[in-house]
């Protein structure tokens, strides 16, 4: 190898060694000299000599030792500037990740070594916060999707998903209480629909009047996040908006199809502003769930129209039928008496409506010649007809939104002694929303006019209703004979 290339490689190695194997090598080349010197004095007194001052040979000696010296200082002060170095090079990495708080006890060390000490200690501690961060941070994911599974499995609005968008997004971003606003059909009003951080009256829905200067209208107008004061809360004659909106507030609107549906809110007064992050975090969960809602109505849509025309379908049944004819119509508005006299919530007195419009919808499977007939039926041709409960619940099944319904069509001809149709239930394996619709059907029934008999006074149905123990629940007969007493119930079938 030529002398040339070794010198290169030496030199390499001695810039790439480590400081303390530089510091070794300095050390004995500062310190070989003057050592060999004073071995060389020592040997001339040994030897009976005496130094000569003159003699060449020490002078020589003496300039490398001086020379060894400047060469060992210049070494060594080149060593502590590196070092140096690295330490304020690994402040100012540092500055970027720690706290004013952090640096200042930082640059209370006394020398760099200490600082680079506790830059070394400062960094192990952000280190080990960091990763307890991540861990909470996979707790926190576990548990956001533990959630999501379960809005899947039990969800049947799109409310439960819209809280669980707003739970993850107010904990992301340790923010207090959001909020998410729909605009009304008019665009003249924001409705607060879901609120989390804190309670909320939904059965008396907030509303919010839009008005020209107002920051709601800003976002809604320029279609672009906003972070207002609270200060706009005095020009809003409602109180309790203080509590959800507070005093300092991201607005991001609901945007779809450059349509703005509504408007999502976070208040974060206890942890500062907002940062780029927080906006662009929110803007993105407001996209979703702008498109989530345009879906849900989407969807909404064509149950209702699905809604509707089978409900057309079983008034052309209904309608089929002459002696039958409005059957549909006057059972919905008996079972709506009885349940608005039991006291029965919103959700339940639409169920029994609905049921009471589809409940023979499974008559569109039953053979027009028996549905027409106009003798009584053979115990073949009630096989047939005793099937249309069953067809009814197969035509509404594969709709979501009206599953609810298939316990009572499936179930209106069961009685409480199990002699009824199609699976024979007894007492209280019938459910009481069926029960009541079980009344009204028989009543309507008894007042109509049949083929195979006349119709029946209310007095005549209300007697024979009371001896059909086995078949109809007698205290749901009781309250709605009661209510018949009514005078417009009265007039229309004494």
């Amino acid at each position: 190898m030529p002398a040339k290339n070794k010198k290169i490689i030496i030199a390499t190695s001695l810039e790439d060694a480590s400081i303390l194997r530089k510091f070794t090598i300095l050390f004995i080349i500062a310190s070989i000299i003057p050592m060999g010197l004073v071995e060389y004095i020592y040997l001339l007194n040994k030897n009976g000599q005496h130094l000569d001052l003159s003699n060449t040979a020490f002078s020589y000696a003496m300039f490398f030792m001086i020379l060894g010296v400047f060469v060992g200082f210049f070494a060594m002060r080149s060593l502590l500037t590196q070092v140096i170095a690295i330490t304020k090079t690994n402040r100012k990495s540092l500055e970027r990740f720690l706290s004013p708080e952090a640096i200042k006890e930082l640059n209370k060390g006394e020398n760099e070594i200490v600082v680079l000490s506790r830059s070394f200690s400062a960094v192990t501690k952000q280190l080990e916060d960091n990763i307890h961060s991540l861990e909470t941070a996979k707790k926190t994911l576990q548990s956001v999707m533990a959630k999501v599974g379960e809005g899947i499995s039990n969800m049947e609005k799109i409310d439960t998903f819209l809280e669980l968008i707003l739970e993850t997004m107010t904990n992301a971003l340790n923010g207090e209480i959001s909020t998410l606003m729909l605009l009304n059909d008019k665009k003249t009003d924001l409705i607060i629909n879901t609120v989390y951080g804190t309670n909320y009256d939904h059965q008396n829905p907030i509303r919010i009047k839009l008005f020209q200067g107002s920051p709601f209208t800003k976002v809604i107008e320029e279609k672009r996040p906003s972070t207002v004061s609270g200060i706009f809360l005095q020009n809003i004659n409602n109180p309790k908006l203080n509590t959800f909106l507070g005093e300092t507030l991201l607005c991001v609107p609901l945007i779809y199809h450059d349509r703005v549906s509504g408007i999502i809110t976070l208040n974060k007064t206890s942890n500062g502003g907002f940062s780029e992050d927080d906006i662009t975090l929110t803007s993105n969960l407001a996209c979703q769930t702008a498109v989530a809602l345009e879906n849900s109505k989407l969807n909404n849509d064509i149950e209702k129209t699905y809604f509707e025309t089978i409900s057309a379908l079983a008034l052309a049944v209904d309608a089929k039928d002459k002696y039958s004819r409005g059957h549909l119509d006057r059972v919905a508005e008996y079972v709506t008496l009885i349940g608005k006299t039991l006291g029965l919530d919103e959700t339940d007195l639409n169920t029994l409506t609905d049921a009471a419009r589809l409940h023979d919808l499974g008559k569109l499977g039953i053979p027009d010649e028996i549905l027409k007939k106009e003798d009584a039926l053979t115990d073949e041709e009630w096989i047939i007809m005793h099937r249309h409960p069953e067809i009814g619940e197969s035509i509404i099944k594969p709709v979501r939104s009206l599953s609810h319904l298939c316990d009572p069509i499936r179930h209106h001809h069961e009685k409480l002694d199990g002699t009824g149709y199609p699976d024979h239930l007894k007492s209280e394996e019938i459910s009481p929303l069926t029960r009541i619709l079980a009344v009204a059907d028989v009543f309507d029934a008894l007042t109509t006019e049949r083929p195979y008999r006349g119709k029946k006074s209310t007095q005549e149905a209300a007697q024979i209703m009371r001896t059909m123990k086995n078949h109809l629940d007698q205290d749901i007969v009781e309250v709605f004979l009661e209510s018949l007493k009514t005078a417009s119930y009265s007039k229309n079938f004494d």
